[in-house]
């Protein structure tokens, strides 16, 4: 449908579910999933692979034995995802409300706000994650999302002053404040973004990659009503075998902290996963295929 959806379609396609964004992760209803279904060929020795005293994704989570850490250049979104700050060992995951997470799917919780309102949801973390990146690097013209009906939400845009306005099926730019990139008024853009782009308007900015392809910063993305997705958070390999693990976090609904996920499929290499994992990935609570992995466009490439 080519003309702008209301403004009520445009909230319900938001975030994770259009259809259940009020609904907690116990009321949504959950993966099942079975011990060590995946073909993964890992052997483990005796590394402990969580060091509770680490600050950080790479400080705090050690890869297998036999498995190091991918290269990755500094300066690029993949470094900037590995040094990540973490909560101290053992945080729980808390709802934009402060409510405490009733299901406990991950190993680290990021130091990272989740604001006060439900918004910052799975594509939201993405997206997140992703314009933090962006703007902490000063690249602010290349901090840009859409909405769910295809408006482009620019930062640069909004940093001249401009704010967005919602009417109806109305979506455009007004000039409403001075020059500004203070952090303040970033915030204030990626809230306005939370609410009108999703995991369906998010899939049409990314292209799929294969998992032979994986790099740090991809997601697996389900687009589609209801939706979901989470990010490739960090990437290890073994160099004898080329097997490659990868990690991963999500934000879930309601709106709650970013999280490292477990794999609920091996304790043992938790919270890694193997690309081994066959046609199926099984998350604590969601379940992706491998052909759902995808990345941003050249556009968003790292400078």
């Amino acid at each position: 449908m080519k003309k702008l959806l209301i403004i009520t379609a445009l909230l319900l396609m938001t975030a994770c579910s259009a259809d259940n964004a009020k609904q907690t992760d116990k009321e949504k209803g959950q993966v099942t999933t079975t011990k060590d279904q995946t073909s993964s060929i890992v052997k483990l020795g005796q590394v402990n692979l969580i060091n509770e005293n680490g600050n950080t994704v790479q400080e705090r989570i050690n890869p297998p034995e036999q498995f190091e850490r991918v290269k990755v250049e500094e300066g690029s979104f993949a470094q900037y995802l590995r040094n990540l700050p973490l909560k101290p060992h053992g945080s729980k995951v808390k709802y934009y409300n402060g409510e405490t997470k009733g299901r406990e799917v991950h190993e680290a919780v990021m130091d990272i706000d989740v604001g006060e309102r439900d918004l910052q949801q799975c594509a939201d973390a993405v997206i997140r994650l992703r314009a933090e990146y962006l703007y902490g690097k000063g690249l602010y013209n290349k901090i840009h999302f859409n909405f769910t009906n295809g408006f482009k939400a620019d930062y640069f845009t909004w940093m001249q002053g401009n704010r967005i306005m919602v009417e109806g099926n109305k979506v455009y730019w007004v000039k409403r404040a001075e020059h500004s990139n203070d952090y303040t008024s970033f915030r204030r853009y990626l809230d306005m973004v939370f609410a009108y782009a999703g995991t369906l308007s998010l899939s049409k900015e990314m292209e799929k990659v294969s998992l032979d392809d994986m790099k740090i910063g991809d997601v697996f993305l389900k687009g589609e009503d209801p939706g979901h997705c989470a990010i490739v958070l960090d990437i290890a390999e073994n160099k004898a075998t080329k097997e490659k693990l990868f990690m991963l976090a999500q934000s879930y609904m309601p709106a709650q902290d970013i999280h490292i996920l477990k794999n609920p499929e091996n304790s043992e290499l938790s919270p890694w996963f193997s690309v081994n994992f066959g046609e199926t990935l099984l998350t604590p609570e969601w379940k992706f295929y491998k052909y759902q992995l995808m990345r941003f466009k050249k556009d968003c490439a790292d400078a």
